[in-house]
Parts: structure tokens; sequence; C-alpha cells
């Protein structure tokens, strides 16, 4: 064979398989022309919860361009809940609060954009926020969708609280109509907790759906939100993304290994990699991990094909997925205490063991092997860690 040909048997079973979801769903996806690879950027939640501020947002914006992060695709600056006055306008408006952001939204939007980056905001598809400081957007979803617009808004964050018991499935496609409307486009996340999986109905309302509880910076929190999501690996496609929730990398409750296990799912999952922690005082090690171009790179590849667990041995899990040009991504986890040896075999991937030879490159180590594989990859994964490659098929030795 002068080249191996396609030899990873589920590539094109999933160009087939691609190819006829396209048409079968296009007419009812989402319309809005954004998300083809997932969103990047960074939420205000999991590290300042409400203490927020035009000064620390501001602040947030400039760190994320003087670091490099920008320029590696983290773009989105979102407030979380807490940004605005607990009441609404004479005319019903939501306003900003007065004490925190003095000058309002559409102001702090101007400065966002002009360091190259997009403002994120959050609301409530209920009568209050999450945090009880701020109304929910039921029964007001045009007006607020208007207001977010005219702020200059580039996404949306739409939770789940305090709502009037109707179904999601009837509560978030009103937003969704709404955003619409405003023919403005806005990246519209669905924070529903998972209910009803919307996974299974997500792509004709939004660009992103939460499938699960919110995550903590705890490994055991961060797996089980992991094994959550990896379910509904199948619905994950460019322009609507599984959203396991928000990266907890550099908030101190894990160790640096448990952080890049965190990071590598993600990327994998093809979820939004939206940073948690403080960018403006940030470490050398939180660095390390969420600037690893090869990592991102998987994350953001143009096929939008999120991996899944192909063998679960005990606590050592394997996972794989296509990526383009006939690449595949493994991971190796390792979730025992102490080191293990972990076996990837061909089969398990769909690749053509009696015909092809791969190279494998170490995304985390930053280095090709040498060794050129046939039928299987054996590697020593050190507990509560993981090994990561893209595996390319090359000429036959």
């Amino acid at each position: 064979m002068k080249m191996v040909d396609r030899c990873y048997a589920f590539h094109n079973q999933l160009l087939l398989s691609s190819i006829l979801f396209y048409h079968f769903y296009a007419s009812s996806a989402i319309s809005n022309g954004l998300a083809l690879t997932p969103p990047m950027g960074w939420n205000s939640w999991n590290h300042f919860h409400c203490q927020i501020n035009d000064k620390i947002i501001r602040e947030t914006a400039d760190a994320l361009v003087s670091s490099g992060l920008s320029k590696l695709g983290y773009k989105y600056v979102n407030l979380d809940d807490c940004w605005g006055q607990s009441k609404r306008d004479s005319q019903g408006n939501l306003v900003a609060n007065k004490t925190t952001f003095p000058s309002g939204i559409k102001v702090l939007a101007d400065y966002v954009h002009s360091k190259g980056l997009k403002l994120g905001i959050y609301a409530d598809s209920g009568y209050r926020t999450c945090s009880g400081t701020m109304p929910g957007s039921l029964g007001h979803e045009e007006q607020d969708a208007m207001t977010f617009a005219s702020w200059g808004i580039d996404y949306l964050k739409y939770d789940n609280c305090f709502n009037d018991d109707t179904r999601p499935t009837k509560r978030y496609p009103v937003m969704s109509g709404a955003l619409k409307k405003t023919r403005r486009s806005i990246f519209f996340s669905m924070c529903e907790w998972g209910d009803m999986r919307p996974a299974l109905w997500g792509a004709k309302v939004g660009n992103g759906w939460r499938t699960t509880d919110d995550i903590s910076d705890s490994w055991g929190s961060m797996l089980k939100i992991a094994d959550m999501n990896e379910v509904y690996a199948d619905y994950a496609k460019p322009g609507g993304w599984n959203d396991p929730d928000m990266l907890e990398v550099g908030n101190g409750g894990m160790k640096y290994s448990e952080y890049v296990v965190h990071f590598s799912i993600w990327a994998i999952s093809k979820a939004p990699l939206l940073l948690g922690c403080d960018i403006r005082n940030i470490t050398n090690e939180t660095m390390q991990i969420i600037s690893n171009q090869e990592v991102i790179a998987i994350n953001q590849d143009q096929l939008g094909v999120q991996a899944k667990k192909v063998r679960m041995q005990g606590e050592k899990m394997i996972w794989a997925g296509p990526l383009s040009g006939n690449r595949t991504v493994l991971l190796f986890e390792n979730r025992k205490p102490v080191t293990s040896m972990m076996t990837a075999h061909w089969d398990d991937i769909g690749i053509n063991s009696n015909n092809t030879f791969i190279e494998a490159r170490d995304v985390w180590e930053h280095q090709t092997l040498e060794t050129k594989f046939q039928g299987k990859l054996t590697t020593r994964v050190e507990p509560h860690a993981c090994k990561m490659f893209v595996l390319t098929p090359i000429k036959k030795l």
C-alpha cells in the first residue's frame, strides 16, 4: 500500500454519518452561525462567585491580552450572576448594579471589545437568578434579549433557578427565539443542568447545553462530571456542544497532575474551555496547562467530534476520538492512587492493525516518540494523571 488508506474504519463511517446527520438536522439546528468550534474564554463564577465588579472584569480582559491567552483563542469574558440591581427599572429593564458596575454594561462591553475580546453575560429562565440577587428573565425574554443586544453582548449563559415549574423544553426556546429577533450574533449557552437530557434537543435551541450539575474544584467532582458528559458524545457537533461546566484549573483544589487530567478530558470532549481562575494572578503551573497549544488544537479541531471511552478497566480509562487529517487523539487516564501500565489496542479505536504503523505525538511532553507503533501502544501513567497522544498513520515500514 502506498499510504495507509483509511486505516481508521470509523473515519469512513464518521464521514457518511456526518453527511446524513447534517442533512437531517440542518433545518432544525440553531442558525446563528456561531460555535463552529467550542468557545474559549473566562467566566467569573468559579473563583469570584458574587464578588465581581467593573474593575475585576476590565483587569481580567487586560490579563487575557497581556498573558497571550487571547491569541490562543480565549476570547470570551463572561460575567456570571450578581452583576445587576435587585429590581428592574421603571420601564421593566434589567439594570447593572450601580455600586459594582457604575458605568453600566454597555461601557464595559465597549472596553472589552476594544481589546479584541467578547463580553458574555448571565441571566435566568426563572423569576430570579440563582443567587436570588437579580430578576430572572421569565416573561421578559424579548425585552432582555434586546437589552443585551443593545449593550453589545456576545454570549448569554441562561440558568434554570426559580422557574415556574414548566419544562426547560418550553422555557429555553423562548429566549432562543428572542435572541434571534435581535439580529445580533449571541452565543446561547443553556445552563439547565442536564434536565430532560438537553443533548437530545439542544441543537435546535442553543450553541451549548449543560449536561450536568455544577462542577466543584475537586478530583471526585471533576471525574463525575466528565463521566456524565461522555454519555452524550454522539450529540456534539460544530454549532452545538455538550457542556460539562467551566474549568477549575488554577483554583487550588486539585494537584497539578489532576488539573492536567481535567484540561485534557475537557479538550478531547470538545467542551467549552472557559477558564474559572483569577487570570490576573495566574501561576506558571496553571499557565503551562491552559496555554498548551497542542491540547487546545485538539479541542478546536475542525472535525468537531467528541472523544469517548473505548476501554474501562477499573479505574484505568482509555479515551479516543477522530481528528481531522485521518488522525486520532488517545488519552490514557489513571484514576488509581498508584502508577499503572496501560495499553491501547488499535482494534479498540478502529485502526487496521495488520497494515498500520503509527506515529505517536505526546502533546504534554511536546515530543514525537521514536518508536513507530503497530497494533497497540503501552505506556506508564502516574497516579491521578494522564498521558495524551495524537496518533498519525505513516507509510508501512
